[in-house]
């Protein structure tokens, strides 16, 4: 084992890749803005410069770590070095910091206040530059762009769409689209990664905070709220809860709190997919058209589809997304009880993922005229709402779920996490009611955080090759060779946001390792404790299939071709 000596300290080191991982393991926290341990090692920002035993200063980001290396890093030319940079960044920044979005979760303002900086003694002589305001899901403001470079590298190396980049040169250098469009006007398809890498205020949630408190305080409107899986196990991380724990009941609370008057759970929406998109999956297996089938609950995924693959959109499943197909459910209900009440039903989603802002308004979701989910809030803006109502997340006892919605089979708790659609249609599928049978197929390659994933189940007497896709790079991959005739799949699951909705663009950031692996247990933990075998005749799909969908199932769940 190798070892390196940091501030008089001997540090013991295998195979970091850099001497930033060194210095991190070795529990400094040295600050940077452009380093991504995902991402490809940029060094633009300097934050991260440490001195060695001979007086040169470089960037421990690039520096590959070597035995016996004598480092400092935090002497007071650093301390120069990294107060001049913090500032030169403020002098040309729009420091509007009480009213931005990224007030208190900035890391630009997290640096300055840790480096003590008290004053800016630089004019700010930068041109302002026009906010794009086109996006249905983030907001892109110039002006609070420092150039580090992630929302590009994210753009491009993890999904593979290249939307943003660097345009013009020295003081004059900007992140851009090609030719300077608004995003609208562009193949972004609004997965909000460029947002969760941002440190700044830059690029933001497009938010709906205000209109729903608008609905909220309407005598004349019943609104309706739906929860999704990947929302209970990030929403806690604002508040100071351990990362991970399921804090749905204490949410439940806290909405009925604020003034929501029923509050359910998206994963009823998800049993119905499972159990729309299982019998679709049976019926294309037995006809062999339009194979493999591609799961639709992601709506950035199925953009991307439609832009840059237009001969596999006859392959997306017909059936609607769970928090499509929910308020389809929602609404219907309130059409049928008009008599009861005459208020105007609202529905609001609290999603992961900021694309699903964009999805509500695609014109396959309407019905009788109607607009199936009315807004959706992050879960970013949701514990916006919470905080700004003065609640304390901790200290709130928690509530059930209305009903009849608010049981399901926990297997639509997974569907936050790569893999766990493609799960939970096999469960269905199974001819088994065990548990260890239901359990076993974990084990067959569909968990695991890996960009694809393969795997074959044997369904009735035939073998059925599956695929799990998360990040669009890899999608785009995976497409190419389907397109090719190099590869055959039956069944592709995918996902814009790598490793699934609980690193979707609208949850709580930063979001380090620690943190996707403690949202990834902690659905596992939920699916573990209320796994129940999802078929027709369970009272929990049955009382819905009878009571309220009576025949409508393809009007209400499905997309119409």
């Amino acid at each position: 084992m190798s070892y390196m000596t940091i501030n008089n300290r001997r540090v013991e080191f295998t195979d970091e890749k850099n001497v930033l991982s060194v210095i991190r393991k070795s529990g400094i926290d040295l600050p940077t803005f452009c380093y991504h341990s995902e991402l490809s090692t940029y060094g633009a920002c300097r934050m991260c410069v440490v001195e060695d035993d001979r007086g040169r200063i470089f960037a421990s980001c690039s520096e590959t770590p070597r035995d016996k290396m004598v480092i400092y890093t935090n002497t007071p030319r650093l301390k120069h070095h990294r107060k001049m940079i913090i500032e030169l960044l403020l002098a040309s920044h729009c420091r509007d910091c009480t009213t931005c979005t990224k007030n208190g979760v900035c890391v630009l303002q997290k640096l300055s206040r840790q480096l003590g900086i008290k004053e800016v003694r630089f004019e700010n002589n930068k041109k302002q530059l026009p906010k794009d305001l086109s996006s249905e899901c983030i907001i892109r403001d110039p002006n609070k762009c420092i150039l580090c470079g992630d929302c590009v590298r994210t753009c491009d190396e993890i999904q593979g769409m290249g939307i943003l980049d660097f345009a013009f040169r020295g003081s004059k250098m900007q992140v851009t689209t090609a030719f300077n469009k608004d995003l609208a006007q562009t193949d972004c398809v609004g997965c909000g990664q460029c947002r969760a890498v941002c440190p700044t205020g830059a690029i933001t949630i497009k938010q709906d905070i205000e209109r729903v408190w608008e609905a909220l305080s309407d005598p004349e409107k019943r609104v309706v709220v739906q929860i999704a899986p990947a929302v209970r196990v990030a929403v806690g991380d604002k508040f100071g809860i351990p990362k991970g724990e399921n804090v749905l009941g204490r949410l439940v609370a806290a909405l009925r709190r604020i003034g929501f008057d029923e509050v359910y759970d998206t994963n009823f929406g998800a049993d119905l997919t499972v159990m729309e998109e299982s019998k679709e999956l049976v019926e294309r297996l037995e006809s062999g058209d339009n194979l493999p089938l591609f799961t639709y609950c992601c709506p950035a995924w199925v953009k991307f589809c439609e832009n840059r693959y237009p001969q596999f959109r006859k392959n997306i499943s017909t059936c609607r997304s769970p928090q499509e197909m929910f308020g389809a459910l929602i609404k219907e209900e309130a059409r049928m009880g008009e008599a009861d009440d005459s208020r105007k039903t609202v529905v609001v989603s609290i999603m992961p993922c900021t694309a699903k802002k964009a999805e509500i308004t695609r014109p396959e979701h309407f019905n009788e005229g109607e607009q199936n989910v009315d807004y959706v809030l992050t879960t970013t803006e949701a514990s916006r709402m919470i905080q700004e109502s003065g609640i304390d997340l901790t200290q709130v006892e928690p509530e059930a779920l209305d009903m009849p919605f608010g049981i399901s089979s926990g297997a639509g708790a997974i569907f936050g996490v790569t893999g766990g659609v493609t799960e939970a249609v096999l469960r269905r599928l199974m001819n088994s009611d065990r548990a260890e049978d239901l359990e076993a197929i974990s084990f067959t390659g569909v968990r695991g955080v890996d960009g694809i994933k393969e795997a074959s189940v044997k369904l009735g007497d035939r073998d059925v090759k599956i695929a799990v896709v998360n990040g669009l790079k890899c999608a785009s991959e995976v497409l190419d060779k389907l397109d090719a005739g190099e590869i055959y799949y039956d069944f592709v699951e995918v996902m814009a946001c790598k490793r699934g909705c609980i690193t979707g663009g609208g949850q709580p950031v930063p979001i380090g390792p620690r943190t996707k692996k403690a949202r990834v247990e902690g659905l596992y933990k939920i699916d573990k404790m209320a796994q129940i075998k999802l078929s027709s005749q369970n009272p929990i799909v049955a009382t819905v299939y009878d009571g309220i969908l009576k025949g409508k199932e393809h009007k209400l769940l499905h997309n119409e071709k």
